[in-house]
């Protein structure tokens, strides 16, 4: 095996992403920054690369402690990384946050439509 792995394989392989098509979009749309650095979907990731991932639900920062290219179970996948202290603490604050009060248009996917407008006029009222 070699000493690096493409990150969006990798991405998908730790089950960061639900595919590499996601995983992929999400490095090319700057998502995904190793050691500081945005970075293309070719990049090799080497264990100990300091990974910051924002797949869109959750903001992790992690350090790589194993490299797989082919999607496994959760358990293996879990143990391909670990999450920094301050990345831990930094994504329990954010779901405190999200928990005690919700973002109104949060579960809204892109332009709301009349009745979504509706509903939200009502619920702000």
């Amino acid at each position: 095996m070699s000493d690096t792995v493409r990150i969006d394989k990798w991405l998908w392989a730790a089950r960061f992403f639900k595919t590499r098509t996601l995983a992929s979009h999400a490095v090319e749309g700057g998502k995904v920054h190793a050691n500081g650095e945005r970075v293309k979907p070719a990049r090799g990731v080497k264990i100990g690369d300091l990974l910051d991932i924002d797949n869109g639900a959750t903001a992790w920062q992690i350090t790589v402690l194993g490299l797989a290219e082919v999607r496994a179970s959760a358990t293996v996948a879990q143990a391909l990384y670990a999450e920094t202290e301050q990345g831990l603490a930094k994504r329990l604050a954010t779901a405190e946050q999200n928990r005690l009060f919700r973002e109104p248009t949060a579960a809204l996917k892109g332009r709301p439509t009349k009745r979504d407008r509706r509903l939200l006029d009502k619920s702000s009222s």
